[in-house]
């Protein structure tokens, strides 16, 4: 699997959490998910559909292909699990726990989030 900056990984977090059942985005929902411009979104968009990563029709909707949907999905698991252990384990502040989760996604390794998950079982 191709390693994407995490800039790129926000993008299909963002893309895959605003759609619903692998519905289209607008441009405009992307950008203001992410607080950045729509032509950032268009520039992003074109290098993940080149990537094959998402479908990008101009003035359409954004859709995640199969390969853009499986990665997005690995990415909002992978926060889901940081936020979790942070708030849960940690007891540390939602909000703080989600921004944590946010930047940690990115870097961290599948080692690291399988321990986070068994020592959550566990206990």
């Amino acid at each position: 699997m191709e390693k994407l900056s995490f800039v790129m990984e926000n993008y299909l977090e963002a893309i895959y959490e605003l759609s619903k059942d692998n519905t289209g985005v607008r441009v405009s929902d992307i950008s203001e998910r992410l607080g950045v411009t729509k032509a950032s979104v268009n520039n992003a968009m074109a290098t993940l559909a080149e990537k094959g990563l998402v479908i990008n029709e101009r003035y359409k909707e954004v859709y995640l292909t199969p390969a853009g949907l499986e990665r997005a999905k690995l990415t909002a698991n992978k926060h889901c699990i940081i936020r979790k252990f942070l708030t849960e384990v940690l007891k540390v502040d939602e909000e703080i726990a989600d921004e944590d989760a946010c930047a940690i996604e990115h870097v961290i390794s599948w080692e690291s989030i399988h321990a986070m998950q068994e020592f959550m079982e566990k206990n």
